[in-house]
């Protein structure tokens, strides 16, 4: 690794990150069949040097959110504002990564970093600051390398560099290691956090991947789709104890720990709205991806997304 895992943000060396605040946003688009809405009533503050997670099933405003935060879209009612300032188009405080790197394949992978620099950045500072994100993100010896010949994880380093060219207060990742092999991606995860510490911004991150959500976040927000069936009997809410306790988060009203813990209270008036859980992930990283407490909030956020998961004896124990 290229810095030693990152702890849970400090807001000490976050002065450079942005808070984003969302408050009652809704998006909805025109479709043939008439007025569709993927995010509705959505409230939520991201504060400055968080990670936080999005996991959702298909449909339910993922990548809309993340759009919305960038200033890459509208919203069609609420307001959505980093430090206290409307977001724009085009804007230097922001920046996103996809899932698959869009590298220039005709340009070196430093030419394609210095694509993410802010305007009128030239010369030896151009050159020194491409040069010290591609050390950040272990691909000094690749700069003049072209996209065909690096491997995917390279690609997405490359992606990453140059989503942080521009140093942005917040920082939008829209699965960015879906893509990559099981190892690559593991080893990414670390690289993000490496990353995350030597150069704290508020993180963003799109992801179908209930582990690497748990892993990588502070808080996991759980979107629900709006057009889902709504047959399904109602599922009992998330309970939450204090951070740092040894029983964890219970699994959604199912406890499998032997403490009890105050139920997160239903607010009516957003019982239909786009959120339907915000949890908070127990613990500093480095993570214990085996800890009870991991694979117990892993199985409540499968539950929410409609995964039933069986326990086996050994759970059971």
């Amino acid at each position: 690794m290229l810095f030693g895992m990152a702890e849970h943000h400090d807001p000490r060396s976050a002065a450079q990150a942005g808070r984003v605040r969302i408050a009652d946003v809704e998006r909805t688009f025109a479709t043939a069949d008439g007025p569709r809405t993927v995010l509705r009533e959505l409230t939520l503050e991201v504060r400055a040097g968080e990670i936080i997670a999005v996991v959702g099933p298909s449909g339910c405003g993922k990548s809309t959110l993340l759009r919305l935060i960038g200033g890459l879209d509208l919203p069609t009612a609420g307001t959505i504002t980093l430090d206290d300032v409307p977001v724009r188009a085009h804007d230097d405080s922001t920046a996103i990564a996809f899932q698959e790197p869009r590298l220039l394949p005709w340009r070196t992978i430093a030419q394609n970093v210095a694509l993410g620099l802010p305007r009128g950045t030239r010369g030896g500072e151009a050159r020194e600051r491409v040069a010290e994100l591609l050390e950040l993100v272990g691909l000094g010896h690749a700069a003049e390398q072209r996209p065909r010949e690096v491997s995917g994880g390279m690609a997405q380093r490359a992606s990453l560099a140059r989503a942080l060219a521009r140093s942005p207060r917040v920082l939008l990742l829209d699965e960015p290691f879906g893509a990559l092999d099981a190892l690559t991606r593991l080893k990414m995860h670390d690289l993000l956090l490496d990353v995350h510490r030597a150069q704290p911004t508020t993180v963003v991150l799109v992801t179908h991947d209930v582990e690497e959500a748990l892993y990588l976040a502070d808080r996991v927000l759980l979107l629900r789709n709006l057009h889902a069936a709504q047959a399904e009997p109602a599922r009992p809410r998330a309970r939450v104890v204090a951070l740092g306790s040894s029983s964890g988060i219970d699994a959604l009203g199912a406890a499998r720990t032997a403490v009890r813990a105050p139920e997160v209270a239903a607010d009516p008036r957003r019982s239909d709205g786009s959120l339907a859980r915000l949890v908070p992930v127990p613990g500093s990283r480095p993570r214990d991806r085996g800890a009870r407490t991991f694979t117990d909030l892993r199985t409540s956020l499968l539950d929410g997304l409609g995964v039933h998961h069986r326990l086996t004896n050994k759970e059971n124990a």
